[in-house]
């Protein structure tokens, strides 16, 4: 699915600011949209006695719009020009409360968002130097403009700009903007940070490898053990770390750091059946995460209360909200039928099938360990909610939750078994997709 494109102004005569709708555009695209329009519904019941909503609406508004342009942008300076837009646009996000914490998260955020860029950008600059264009194109740009002389600076760029977009996707050692920036954020946002913001960086990184380099380029080079070797090292001890943390949304923020990241390693697999998984990880963590969000606004809204061992008998009062948290949770760790088992078992297979290494045995080894670990933290929450034991002697009664707040809950975690049940829907389209690209 490739339209034509279409050229809203030109920089130079060989940067021009153009748009085009093609197979991954598609899913990027309907993600967004669908997550922005449930946590704009949930922001209703969320904000109602607020005063600053004016604010955040505009830049949760003008958020949006940055990101389709991003994931319908046709060249690599449209997406670079769109991704920077994008940070600028969510930065009001993160400090909305205008708390002290808040503004030193979202200026951390910045920072570090800043720092990735510009590594994105060094890598630009070579590409456009060495390559006869900059359009996005199946398979990439770069083959056949690879000589033994500019191949050193080449693998690098192309490096570099993978580290660079890895900073949004919350891969380690430049993650931790997520975890300070997740805690202090409104509910509705930490969920949009986390489901769709995060994905910006996977998306550039999909470009960069699948449309710029193209994987011939970069298979069994450097760039490719480099990233697997972050990626699976982000993903346990991303696990670890939520593992530890008692504070629900730190938890949270922790545990997509290292998601995005089990993204990433089956983007570098180079495999279509690990291509197939990490784009399926793309929708089902931003459903999952987006929920898993919206649960911690609703505990926090209705009682106040942030951390974890907090949490006991919270199926007696809201047992809609824990049930659909449940749900959420079975999908992330990876158990049949959900979601998210379709994903990781497609991500286990295909690096199973490639020829790279240690990394085939190693990779889903550590996923099996953090699926493990992502049970350890997510599920005590749904065994202490709903079975407090018989000393438990805290709030009993039952908590009538917002509409606003509990049916955009509901709504992402009857998707995640659905999506679980009737995987074709998504998996075929895939298919094809990833035999164009490898």
């Amino acid at each position: 699915m490739d339209g034509s494109a279409y050229v809203l102004f030109n920089l130079t005569d060989r940067l021009p600011i153009m748009f085009r709708c093609d197979s991954i555009s598609v899913i990027f695209a309907s993600i967004t949209l669908i997550i922005w329009v449930l946590c704009a519904y949930y922001s209703i019941g969320y904000f109602k006695k607020e005063k600053k909503t004016i604010r955040y609406g505009f830049f949760y508004l003008m958020t949006l719009i940055v990101l389709l342009c991003l994931d319908m942008a046709a060249n690599l300076v449209t997406f670079y020009m769109f991704y920077e837009l994008m940070t600028i646009m969510s930065v009001p996000l993160v400090f909305h409360d205008g708390t002290k914490e808040a503004i030193t998260a979202s200026l951390k955020y910045l920072f570090y968002s800043l720092c990735g860029a510009y590594m994105v950008l060094f890598g630009i600059y070579f590409v456009y130097c060495n390559a006869k264009t900059i359009e996005f194109c199946a398979a990439g740009v770069l083959e056949g403009n690879v000589t033994p002389e500019n191949r050193t600076i080449l693998l690098l760029a192309v490096f570099l700009m993978i580290l660079g977009f890895s900073v949004k996707g919350g891969m380690l050692p430049m993650h931790s903007w997520l975890t300070s920036a997740h805690p202090v954020a409104p509910a509705p946002a930490s969920a949009f940070l986390s489901g769709i913001i995060v994905k910006s960086g996977i998306l550039g990184i999909i470009r960069t490898v699948y449309y710029i380099a193209g994987p011939n380029m970069i298979r069994n080079t450097y760039v490719q053990y480099a990233v697997l070797g972050l990626s699976i090292i982000t993903v346990f001890l991303g696990s670890m770390l939520a593992y530890r943390d008692r504070l629900l949304k730190r938890r949270l923020a922790y545990s997509t750091v290292s998601q995005a990241s089990y993204i990433i390693f089956g983007l570098l697999v180079m495999h279509p059946l690990a291509f197939v998984g990490a784009i399926c990880h793309v929708v089902f963590h931003a459903i999952i995460k987006c929920g898993l969000f919206l649960y911690s606004g609703i505990v926090i809204h209705e009682t106040g209360k942030k951390y974890t061992d907090e949490l006991t008998g919270m199926g007696k009062r809201m047992p809609l909200v824990l049930w659909s948290f449940t749900f959420l949770s079975l999908s992330l760790i990876g158990i049949p039928p959900a979601a998210g088992f379709v994903s990781k078992w497609n991500l286990c297979i295909g690096a199973l099938n490639e020829d790279i290494g240690a990394y085939s045995y190693l990779g889903p080894a550590v996923l099996l360990i953090s699926a493990l670990l992502t049970a350890g933290y997510l599920l005590p929450i749904t065994i202490k909610g709903f079975l407090p034991g018989k000393d438990f002697d805290g709030e009993k009664e039952k908590i009538k939750v917002n509409p606003w707040m509990s049916i955009p809950l509901v709504i992402l975690a009857v998707l995640s078994i659905v999506l679980g049940l009737f995987p074709s829907i998504l998996t075929q389209y895939l298919n094809q997709l990833a035999l164009t690209l490898m």
